[in-house]
C-alpha cells in the first residue's frame, strides 16, 4: 500500500501522458462505480454537454510568481498584479502547444502548492476546520473498528446460551440476562455505526467550506491570469479546449485535495489499524494474508490502470475534438444558415462523435476487466481468510465470534480497497488534467513593469506622443517588418490622422501605443518618458479607444457605457451617452439603460454600438484618446452623426485617428501618410492635396471618383 501512494505521489504525468479526461462530475464524496459511469459519459449526454456550454469558460487556477524566471508551485495561488503582452520575441504559442509541452511541474510540487489553500498561513479559522474534520475522521474510522469487536462480543454472548449437546437452555433468569446482554450489544452495536455515519457526514460539512473556497481562489486567479497572458496566446487559442483545460483542471483540484484529505490518509491509517488488530487477535497468518492481498490488489490496480490510460486518452482527445467542432460551428451560426450546410455540420460533427463512441467503449470494457480483477482478489483473500478462522475454531483458538469479527474486518477493508482503486484511477487522471493547467499557469507574459517602475501622469496640457526611430515585425526581428526607423510626433492636444493602405501598419501603431507590442529597436515616449519605463497600468489608463469594431457584454447598455470607468456614478454614465448622441435612442426602448444588448452587442446597430463605444471613451476621460477607423462599417448618414460625436468627444485632447475614408480626417491638425513602414509624407489635408503627386493627393482622388 504504501509502494502504491509513493508511486501515486511520485506520478509526473508530463512524463507519461498529457491528455483530457472525460466530463465527469466529482463530488467531495467519493464512490466506487463498479458500472463505470463516473468514468464514461453516454454519447448523448457527452453532445446535451457541449451544446449546452459552448462558448462558456470556466474557472479556475494559479498565477506565477513574479520574481524570478521560473515561479515556484507553491507561489502560484498568489495574485499577480496585472501585466501586458508581448509576443514580438518569439513564436506565437497555440492551445495544442500547451497540452503538449514538456513537463515543467511535478505532482509533489502541485500537491505542495494545493496544499496552500486548506492550510492558508493567514486564515486561522479555515485551519480550524480542517483540524475539527480530522478530528472526525479519526472519531469515524475508530468508531468503525469497534463495529466488528461489537458484532463478535454479540454472537460471543449468544453462543454461550447453547449447552454441550446442543438443547437450548430453559428460559430462566440467567437466560433472560444473557438475552439482555447481547441485546445491548447489538444496540451499541447499532448506535456506533449511526455515530460512525454521523461523524463522515459531518466531516463532509465542515470541510465543504474549505474546498468550496479553494475552488473560489484558483478560479479567480486563473481568470486574472489569462488576462494577464500575451495576445499571442489568444489570438491563437481555441476556445472550447482552452475552456475544458480549465474545467478540467479545477475539478481535478477540488478532487485530489478531497482525496488526500479523505481517503489516502484515512485508508493508510485503516489499513494499519486493520492489519494490527488481525495480528493481535487472530495471529500473523491473518495479518500477513490481509497485507498480502492489499499488495497484489494494489499491484494489479495500477498495472491495469497503466494500460487503460491510453484509452482515456484517446477518449479525450475526441471529446475535445468534438467540442471544438460544435464551438466552431455554433458561432458561425449564421454563416452556416447562410450557405445551407446544417447536414454537413452535423455530419462532420456525427464522425467526431464516433470516435469518441469506440474510445468510450474500450474504456468501458477495460473498466470492466479492472473491477473483475479486483473483485476476484479480494474475494479470494476473504475465502482463505474464513478457511484459516473456521480451522482456529476447530483447534480451540478462536470463537464464532472470532470468525464473524475477522470477516467483519476484512470487509471493511474492503471499502477502502475499493477506493484505492478508483481514487488512483481519478487522482492519476486528476493529476494529468492539473499538469495541462499548471503548464498554462506558468506562462507569463514577457513584458512586465521594470523595479520602481513610476506612475505616469498625464493632464491634457503635457500629454505629447513620439514614434522615434521604431522598428517592429511580428513574431521577430528576421520577418518582414512592419515598421523600418518610424519617426512622428504628435502635440499635446492636438488632433492626427495615419493614413495608409493595407497592411501599413495603422492599426499597430496603437497596439505599440498600448505595450500590447513592444518595439524590436527605438522606443515610443509620452510627455518625454520612454513608456517602456513607466507602470503599465498607468500607462492605459491615460489612453481610451474607439475600436473600429466594438465588442459588447452580454450585459445591459448601463453596463456596457459604465466600463469605460467602473468608478464613475449613474449620472455621468448617462452624461456620457448623452455627449455620444446615444441617450435619445436608449430611452425609446422598453428598458431604457436596462436594455440587454445580447451576445457581442448583436441586438444593437452598428452604430449603435459605436456610439457606446464613444460614450465609454468619454466616460473614461484620458487626455489621450484614439479612433481606430470608427466609422469604415456605417453608412455616410450614420458616419456624419458619429463624427460629430467624435468631435464632441476629442474636444482639447491628444487624438489619434487611424482612418481609411480620408473624408473624415479633413478637420485635423497633422496627417501622417505611411508606406513600406515609415513616415513619406505630412501635413494638414489641404497641404498633402495640394502636392498633386503625393501618395495622400492619390489616394484622396480614388476615393472620391469611386
Amino acid at each position: 500500500m504504501t509502494i502504491a501512494l509513493l508511486r501515486l505521489c511520485k506520478f509526473t504525468p508530463g512524463r507519461q501522458l498529457l491528455g483530457y479526461k472525460a466530463h465527469r462530475k466529482t463530488s467531495t464524496n467519493l464512490v466506487r462505480d463498479n458500472s463505470g459511469t463516473m468514468r464514461s459519459m453516454s454519447l448523448s449526454r457527452f453532445s446535451q454537454v457541449h451544446l449546452n456550454r459552448y462558448l462558456h469558460t470556466s474557472s479556475a487556477a494559479y498565477v506565477g510568481n513574479k520574481q524570478g524566471d521560473k515561479p515556484s508551485p507553491s507561489t502560484l495561488i498568489k495574485t499577480q498584479k496585472r501585466n501586458c503582452f508581448h509576443p514580438g520575441a518569439s513564436t506565437l504559442t497555440t492551445t495544442n502547444e500547451i497540452e503538449t509541452a514538456k513537463e515543467e511541474v511535478t505532482s509533489q510540487e502541485m500537491i505542495k502548492a494545493m496544499l496552500t489553500h486548506i492550510w492558508p498561513k493567514d486564515e486561522p479559522q479555515i485551519r480550524n476546520r480542517v483540524k475539527v474534520a480530522m478530528g472526525l475522521l479519526v472519531s469515524a474510522k475508530l468508531t468503525t473498528s469497534r463495529l466488528s469487536f461489537l458484532f463478535k462480543y454479540a454472537v460471543d454472548e449468544l453462543n454461550t446460551g447453547i449447552v454441550s449437546d446442543g438443547a437450548l437452555l430453559e428460559l430462566t433468569n440467567a437466560t433472560d440476562a444473557l438475552i439482555a446482554s447481547a441485546t445491548s450489544i447489538i444496540l451499541g452495536y447499532g448506535i456506533a455505526r449511526i455515530c460512525s455515519s454521523g461523524f463522515n457526514e459531518l466531516r463532509n460539512a465542515v470541510f465543504a467550506s474549505v474546498a468550496q473556497r479553494s475552488i473560489r481562489k484558483i478560479a479567480k486567479n486563473v481568470f486574472l491570469h489569462l488576462h494577464n497572458l500575451d495576445l499571442a496566446f489568444h489570438l491563437n487559442r481555441q476556445t472550447g479546449a482552452l475552456s475544458k483545460i480549465i474545467d478540467r483542471g479545477s475539478r481535478g483540484i477540488n478532487f485530489v485535495l478531497s482525496a488526500m484529505v479523505f481517503n489516502i490518509v484515512p485508508t493508510i491509517f485503516e489499513l494499519a489499524l486493520i492489519s494490527s488488530i488481525l495480528s493481535y487477535k487472530c495471529g500473523s497468518e491473518f495479518s500477513l494474508l490481509a497485507v498480502s492481498c492489499v499488495g497484489i490488489y494494489t499491484a494489479y490496480t495500477l498495472s491495469i490502470t497503466q494500460w487503460r490510460t491510453q484509452f482515456r486518452v484517446n477518449m479525450n482527445k475526441a471529446e475535445n475534438e468534438a467540442g471544438n467542432k460544435a464551438i466552431d460551428s455554433l458561432i458561425n451560426y449564421e454563416t452556416v444558415k447562410y450557405f445551407n450546410n446544417e447536414k454537413f455540420e452535423a455530419d462532420r460533427y456525427e464522425g467526431v462523435l464516433k470516435k469518441y463512441e469506440q474510445a468510450a467503449l474500450k474504456t468501458s470494457t477495460s473498466l470492466a476487466t479492472l473491477n473483475f480483477g479486483q473483485s476476484a482478489i479480494f474475494s479470494t483473500a476473504m475465502t482463505l481468510s474464513m478457511i484459516f478462522a473456521a480451522r482456529e475454531i476447530a483447534h480451540g483458538n478462536l470463537t464464532v465470534g472470532d470468525l464473524v469479527m475477522v470477516n467483519g474486518l476484512l470487509f471493511q477493508l474492503s471499502m477502502p480497497l475499493g477506493f484505492l482503486g478508483s481514487v488512483y484511477r481519478e487522482v492519476r487522471q486528476a493529476f494529468i488534467d492539473m499538469q495541462t493547467m499548471f503548464t498554462l499557469m506558468l506562462k507569463e507574459p514577457t513584458i512586465k513593469n521594470k523595479a520602481n517602475a513610476l506612475p505616469l501622469v498625464l493632464t491634457t496640457s503635457n500629454a505629447s506622443i513620439e514614434f522615434r526611430d521604431v522598428n517592429f515585425s511580428y513574431i521577430d526581428k528576421h520577418t518582414k517588418r512592419i515598421f523600418s526607423n518610424l519617426n512622428f510626433t504628435i502635440p499635446a492636444g492636438k488632433s492626427v490622422a495615419i493614413v495608409g493602405g493595407s497592411g501599413s501598419g495603422k492599426s499597430t501603431i496603437i497596439r505599440l501605443l498600448y505595450r500590447f507590442f513592444e518595439p524590436n529597436a527605438g522606443a515610443i515616449y509620452i510627455d518625454g518618458k520612454n513608456i517602456n519605463d513607466v507602470d503599465l497600468d498607468s500607462l492605459r489608463r491615460h489612453i481610451a479607444i474607439v475600436p473600429q469594431d466594438p465588442v459588447l457584454f452580454h450585459d445591459t447598455i448601463l453596463y456596457n457605457i459604465n466600463y469605460g470607468d467602473k468608478s464613475k456614478s449613474y449620472e455621468e454614465t448617462i452624461e456620457a451617452a448623452k455627449l455620444a448622441d446615444l441617450h435619445n435612442s436608449i430611452i425609446k426602448w422598453p428598458n431604457h439603460y436596462e436594455t440587454q444588448v445580447g451576445e457581442r452587442g448583436l441586438k444593437l446597430s452598428g452604430g449603435e454600438k459605436q456610439r457606446v463605444a464613444i460614450a465609454r471613451a468619454i466616460l473614461k476621460n484620458t487626455p489621450i484618446l484614439v479612433f481606430d477607423e470608427a466609422t469604415s462599417s456605417l453608412d455616410s448618414i450614420t458616419e456624419n452623426n458619429i463624427l460629430s460625436s467624435l468631435k464632441t468627444a476629442s474636444r482639447n485632447k491628444t487624438t489619434i485617428c487611424i482612418a481609411h475614408r480620408l473624408s473624415t480626417i479633413k478637420h485635423v491638425d497633422i496627417i501622417y501618410v505611411l508606406k513600406d513602414g515609415s513616415v513619406v509624407e505630412m501635413g494638414t489635408h489641404d497641404q498633402l492635396l495640394a502636392d498633386k503627386g503625393s501618395f495622400y493627393s492619390t489616394m484622396w482622388h480614388t476615393q472620391t471618383s469611386s
